[in-house]
């Protein structure tokens, strides 16, 4: 049983498609990405997750039974857009969210204070939201998204305007509840954070779903065949060597290391050419360059684009 099953769900608004057959799988306990660009069709997905809106068809099952309005107590959701009310006091927001969250306002405020004192947060308590900066109004945000434990967290763009030491705090938080078994969905365009914490993605774009499945199987499936080799004693005609049997990307030398960027065909193994390279001197390093997952974001969007115009 998958934790999130969206199956064939389509969204219109006047004359404009949000979304076009598109079905999702989740497992629980992962951290899914929800990838595509502006206006593809992400947040009129995960605005029918939360049950903001409803599709036209299609269904979407959560923990193996069609979703219900009860289930948002199960949902923690921190939006793009933020809202706070600028005028309240941090502490008294605080507890107030906590308890449309469903909680007492006696376990509200010991959950916040843990939660304070973990972001290091406890002088701003008595503070006026106004008075907070951007990145630490986002910090009230995500702790209240998740005070009331949620099993199912979505967070569209939440290292938006953030530092990198608060993006990797709140990287780390959201590693730390998948390890407790929460599932998340983290809708975003910075692809070193996917690469870094998603276990699986899902490719939105012009509506529709163009590319979903684990990270690691997707690096491998699109890969292109690309190498990198570094040599110590390396013989003065290894360059023109390589250069008869395989594509140089680049050449450099640090200290006593030459380095060779290269890429091979489709039928050359990774042994092949090792075997090629041994002669040529001492192999210290050797290792597939696979993709990023920004070049595969980019290279799939370009591709599905080009077909839809044709």
């Amino acid at each position: 049983m998958k934790f999130i099953e969206v199956q064939n769900v389509s969204k219109s608004y006047a004359k404009h498609k949000a979304l076009d057959d598109v079905s999702l799988s989740i497992e629980e306990g992962i951290i899914y990405g929800l990838l595509g660009p502006n206006g593809a069709g992400k947040t009129t997905l995960i605005r029918i997750l939360n049950q903001i809106t409803a599709p036209d068809t299609g269904q979407v099952f959560f923990q193996g039974n069609p979703l219900k309005s009860t289930d948002i107590e199960k949902i923690g959701y921190l939006p793009e857009e933020r809202g706070l009310y600028k005028k309240m006091k941090v502490g008294e927001q605080a507890i107030y969210l906590a308890q449309l969250k469903g909680l007492s306002k006696l376990a509200a405020a010991d959950r916040l204070i843990y939660w304070f004192k973990k972001f290091d947060m406890e002088n701003w308590w008595h503070r006026k939201i106004e008075e907070l900066s951007k990145g630490m109004q986002q910090k009230v945000q995500f702790i209240t998204t998740i005070i009331h434990n949620p099993k199912f967290l979505i967070f569209d763009e939440p290292f938006s305007g953030f530092d990198p030491i608060n993006t990797t705090l709140l990287r780390n938080e959201m590693l730390e509840l998948k390890k407790q078994g929460t599932t998340i969905i983290l809708s975003t365009h910075n692809m070193a954070s996917v690469e870094e914490i998603c276990d699986e993605i899902a490719l939105i774009n012009r509506s529709k779903k163009i590319l979903e499945g684990k990270i690691t199987d997707l690096k491998h499936q699109f890969k292109q065949h690309r190498f990198e080799i570094q040599l110590t004693g390396c013989q003065e005609y290894a360059l023109e060597k390589l250069a008869q049997h395989y594509t140089i990307l680049s050449h450099r030398q640090e200290d006593e290391k030459q380095i060779f960027m290269l890429k091979t065909d489709e039928q050359t193994s990774a042994n092949r050419l090792l075997e090629t390279a041994m002669p040529l001197g001492e192999i210290v390093a050797f290792n597939e360059l696979l993709p990023s997952m920004n070049e595969i974001f980019i290279q799939q969007v370009q591709y599905s684009n080009s077909s839809n115009n044709e």
